[in-house]
């Protein structure tokens, strides 16, 4: 039994809420729907408004004709239901504007002066009031002076014609005309302040979604960067956000490392395509934590192959001694891994001049170039596993912080003979 009124209540607030939203398209902005349901709104409330002044007034005694506000109601109806069926929003504007401007004059004409119609002309401030919601302060200006010379157009054949009235044209007694004097004001005072208040309502509406929607455009471009940063460094990241040239630098002295799993295709072959994925995602992981903690930037993955350098940043002086400590910090969690067999790498680290830039426009990759990174990517597959080879420049570069094995010279493909060092660790 209780819940017949809420389920009432409940369909005549969607109704409502039907009604305001009359005509909307989803291809609206906020203005153009606040005005279209500020119109149909205004529409319904002026409905409502006339059919009871019309019931109060025959209740207090004069029996005025029902013609006129029936007249009034059914265009307002009908204007509406042709609006909604076309769709033509302008001119629904403009017709309903115009009852409400016109009506409440033709109206206290046929009743007869501002005294006994009780100040019905005031209902006529809708129009200018709703031009200005709906259209804009400067639109609403004609509507406002059409108002005003209706007014003096009124008072003026008021005031002459006043003394030509026959005494029985005054069949509204003078209470009746100071009531509705009170109520004219008072319904025309509610009804503007509903229409404010709704106005303001919808536009806090708007205001809120479009708050919403700023912060997720914040948090998705924020969302974005993180994403370009993990793909880029942040300075190659900025420059490619801030223009469309090539991007291709050249550094003198940069120091490249490259780490090899040992024995992968044969570690990856006694497991499942999941296993292997869970270990490399692991491993990689754990890689990328060490190098951020050393300030390195990590280059890429290539299958099993992990590439880091350092010194592509201003500023970064100790790019050596920094990828060296990497590949010691990397050599340990390898082996710390939880596989089996356990998880060896061999590592290989140059230092020299190399040519960095971003290749390609989709799925773009920071990548570098040069003898340098080609070295670096030999010596990984020469040394023993857990192995970490060093080319000349680095070891001379580090012979005062870390220990190195004696020099030798080995042949690397496409290269020719080069002299190596095994790092062996800290001094």
């Amino acid at each position: 039994m209780r819940q017949a009124p809420l389920a009432e209540a409940d369909g005549a607030a969607s109704y409502s809420a039907r009604l305001r939203n009359a005509g909307i398209l989803p291809t609206d902005d906020d203005d153009t729907r606040l005005s279209k349901s500020l119109l149909v709104f205004a529409t319904g409330l002026v409905s409502v408004a006339a059919g009871l002044w019309l019931l109060i007034y025959w209740s207090m005694g004069p029996r005025l004709s029902s013609t006129l506000t029936l007249t009034f109601q059914l265009l307002l109806a009908a204007n509406l239901a042709l609006y909604l069926k076309s769709g033509h929003f302008a001119w629904f504007r403009l017709t309903q504007l115009a009852l409400f401007l016109f009506f409440p004059f033709v109206a206290q004409w046929s009743i007869g002066n501002f005294i006994t119609g009780s100040g019905l002309i005031l209902w006529g401030l809708l129009a200018p009031i709703g031009a200005a919601l709906c259209m804009g302060a400067r639109e609403s200006t004609p509507w406002f002076f059409a108002y005003l010379f209706l007014t003096g157009l009124t008072g003026f054949f008021d005031y002459y014609l006043a003394e030509l009235a026959s005494p029985e044209a005054a069949q509204i007694p003078i209470r009746t005309s100071v009531v509705f004097f009170v109520l004219n004001f008072a319904t025309i005072s509610i009804i503007v302040y509903a229409l404010l208040r709704f106005s303001i309502g919808q536009k806090r509406i708007a205001e809120d979604r479009l708050r919403q929607a700023h912060t997720d455009l914040l948090e998705e471009q924020a969302r974005s960067e993180r994403l370009l940063l993990n793909i880029l460094p942040a300075p190659i990241a900025r420059r490619l956000k801030d223009s469309n040239e090539t991007i291709a630098d050249g550094f003198p002295e940069v120091t490249v490392m490259f780490a090899d799993i040992v024995n992968f295709t044969q570690l990856a072959g006694d497991m499942t395509a999941q296993q292997v994925f869970r270990m490399l995602n692991g491993v990689f992981s754990r890689f990328d934590e060490l190098a951020d903690e050393q300030g390195l930037e990590k280059i890429k993955t290539i299958g099993d192959a992990y590439m880091v350098a350092g010194g592509l940043s201003q500023g970064q002086s100790d790019a050596p001694a920094a990828i060296a400590r990497l590949a010691l910090a990397m050599g340990d969690a390898a082996r710390a891994c939880d596989a089996h067999p356990e998880v060896a790498l061999r590592i290989g680290i140059c230092t020299g001049p190399v040519v960095a830039g971003v290749v390609g426009r989709k799925k773009f990759i920071y990548d570098l170039w040069g003898d340098t990174v080609n070295i670096a990517s030999r010596l990984s597959s020469e040394g023993k596993p857990g192995g970490i080879l060093c080319d000349a420049r680095t070891r001379t570069l580090l012979a005062q912080s870390f220990r190195f094995d004696s020099p030798e010279v080995v042949s690397l493909k496409g290269k020719g003979p080069v002299t190596i060092s095994r790092l062996l660790g800290p001094c």
